[in-house]
């Protein structure tokens, strides 16, 4: 008990002023550094629908180009750990505890995140190296290395980033795979955690290839599985979609009492909540989604950045509005009840036991693809620190705690997952301000270029 009240009041600490005053701060002093790169967020788009549906023929464009996957399935790979438990059940979580104003600041976030996301992935494109098996390996740890010279601060990223991927993308994502599969069909959380171990372990002991495949074909299917769901319940109560909307802002400018466990809410409330579970969703300034586009074939470190601020858009205010609008125009989110049950019964209220099926099959199909994205991370951070040697136990282990975090309580492992995600913004966001001039060197090179803005 008294390390559970350590680790909350850890976590309170650093997002209730730390970690809100370096992403808010570095997102601002991004958008500025690159002339607001988040006015390319059309040309984001088109490039990557493009690339999504030339399939295969946009592989082969690309295969002269360094790297190990194309940039689409890079992206579908950041997409498979970033659209996760944090789009459903930590919108709900954060509206449970920090009111419907929380949205409001997932939205503000999700506009900064833009940004900070590009200038992640442009700086893990330059600096990136492969390994001894051809591998191209990137990310903060890497960008410290190679870029600022100081491996020390590579390690102490690697082993935090290694810790957010075993909580944050696995037990965490598990653990509430686990507890909506048991509100809804009273499935044993057992069961469900070794089937997902099963699934995870044919996954990710097959390497790169075979995780991209399974990431690029689970994001597409469960996202657009996902929405249609949505969609239905918000046409059913569409007149209600404006009052949602309404207090949403009202309650992010204003204040709006929560009624979950932080009953009382203020505006402070819920930018913490609020940007706290925007990080948990689109992963912006938390250095991990930019290991994945490392792998790239990109042709240049810009235009795979661009592919990031699509990710940013595409978790943020598409997957985690659709959540927000469900949980706020059926009402259950006056309740008091936690983040899954709260996303259950929001589905459930409409479209009965059909509604709690979608949440449940959603939940648990993202939280394995999200594993996906995650164990990558983790195995990027290991071979960083052990070398390649250490990737294989590094599997195992996640494999493991896989199993155990199945029977864990959700309300203690987010705990841990925004203690866990506050230390590696913050390292990470200081190699993002250090090196903020390459990224605005390599965005105005890039855009000088006549065939930049060529979809």
């Amino acid at each position: 008990m008294a390390f559970e009240n350590f680790i909350y009041a850890l976590g309170n600490e650093l997002w209730s002023k730390w970690v809100l005053i370096a992403l808010l701060g570095t997102g601002i002093i991004v958008l500025f550094a690159t002339s607001g790169i988040q006015k390319y967020l059309g040309l984001a788009l088109k490039k990557t629908f493009k690339s999504y549906f030339k399939g295969t023929k946009a592989e082969k464009d690309q295969k002269e180009v360094a790297g190990n996957i194309s940039p689409v399935k890079a992206l579908f790979t950041a997409l498979s750990s970033s659209i996760g438990v944090g789009n459903v059940v930590g919108v709900g979580t954060a509206i449970a505890m920090g009111g419907p104003g929380a949205v409001l600041w997932m939205w503000i976030s999700g506009l900064l995140g833009m940004g900070l996301k590009y200038a992640e992935v442009v700086l893990s494109l330059v600096y990136r190296q492969q390994d001894e098996n051809g591998i191209y390996r990137g990310g903060p740890m890497y960008v410290y290395k190679n870029g600022l010279h100081a491996k020390w601060a590579g390690y102490i990223f690697a082993i935090i980033i290694s810790v957010v991927s075993l909580i944050s993308l696995n037990m965490v994502q598990i653990g509430s795979a686990a507890s909506s599969l048991k509100t809804a069909f009273n499935i044993p959380p057992i069961v469900t955690g070794i089937i997902a171990t099963i699934i995870v372990a044919l996954v990710i002991l097959g390497g790169l290839d075979r995780l991209s495949k399974a990431a690029y074909a689970s994001v597409s299917v469960m996202t657009t599985f996902f929405v249609a769901g949505g969609l239905i319940v918000l046409i059913l109560n569409i007149t209600k979609i404006p009052g949602a909307i309404a207090l949403i802002f009202k309650s992010g400018l204003t204040g709006q009492a929560a009624v979950g466990g932080f009953a009382g809410s203020t505006i402070m409330a819920a930018t913490r909540y609020g940007v706290a579970r925007g990080l948990l969703a689109n992963e912006a300034g938390c250095g991990s989604a930019p290991m994945a586009h490392s792998t790239a074939k990109a042709k240049h470190p810009c235009e795979q950045g661009l592919y990031g601020i699509s990710e940013v858009f595409i978790v943020s205010y598409i997957v985690c509005t659709f959540t927000a609008l469900v949980i706020l125009v059926t009402g259950v989110w006056k309740t008091g009840e936690d983040g899954v049950t709260l996303v259950v019964h929001a589905f459930s209220k409409n479209l009965g036991f059909v509604g709690e099926a979608i949440v449940a099959i959603t939940i648990a199909s993202f939280a394995v693809k999200t594993i996906f994205g995650g164990s990558w991370y983790g195995q990027t951070g290991m071979a960083y620190v052990a070398g390649t040697k250490g990737i294989l136990p590094y599997k195992i282990v996640s494999l493991i705690l896989c199993f155990i975090g199945s029977l864990l309580g959700s309300d203690f492992l987010f705990a841990l997952t925004d203690t866990a995600n506050g230390f590696a913004v913050l390292v990470n966001l200081v190699s993002v301000l250090l090196l903020i001039k390459v990224v605005r060197a390599q965005t105005k090179e890039y855009f000088s270029r006549e065939d930049a803005k060529i979809v």
